[in-house]
């Protein structure tokens, strides 16, 4: 089988070896389609707990003003704060997970730099961005765990503060 080669590498070569950051950003994909459905079901949660809280806000003012709305207006303030804090986690997941396609798509653009490029000096460059762009998985991954974390957390007070 007759190949092309260029400066030492395969074509055949160069296209596996560009397939490696594809298939991580294809897995990355993945990960941001999870995580914006998780920022999407947080952001519509904080939407309705700061309505339900403008309705009692109302309520506040008038006499019929219960000790169960009052311990309801108080659950719904402390659940604002921890969805704030959920939210920003989500939201360095996701930044996480974007940093890594973008290295992994550097990646590639450097392995194609390489493949007609006699320099030597790509090869720390080109491993160097797929190593962070790793790292920015496992950063996006710490995030995403901290925020199940957090909406449990969330789920428990709110169930203590129904007893």
């Amino acid at each position: 089988m007759d190949e092309l080669f260029f400066n030492g590498f395969s074509a055949a070569k160069l296209i596996q070896l560009m397939l490696a950051p594809a298939v991580m950003i294809s897995a990355c994909g993945l990960l941001l389609l999870g995580i914006n459905n998780k920022y999407s079901l947080v952001v519509n949660r904080i939407r309705l707990l700061n309505q339900e809280r403008r309705a009692f806000k109302k309520k506040i003012s008038e006499d019929d003003f219960t000790t169960d709305d009052n311990v309801r207006f108080e659950s719904i303030i402390r659940q604002i704060e921890f969805l704030t804090f959920r939210v920003k986690l989500v939201r360095n997941a996701v930044l996480s997970y974007a940093a890594a396609v973008g290295l992994y798509v550097v990646t590639s653009v450097m392995l194609g730099f390489a493949y007609f490029s006699s320099s030597k000096g790509f090869d720390v460059i080109i491993v160097a961005a797929f190593l962070i762009g790793m790292v920015c998985v496992l950063v996006g991954i710490i995030f995403t765990g901290l925020e199940t974390a957090k909406g449990y957390e969330i789920v428990s007070y709110e169930i203590k503060a129904d007893e």
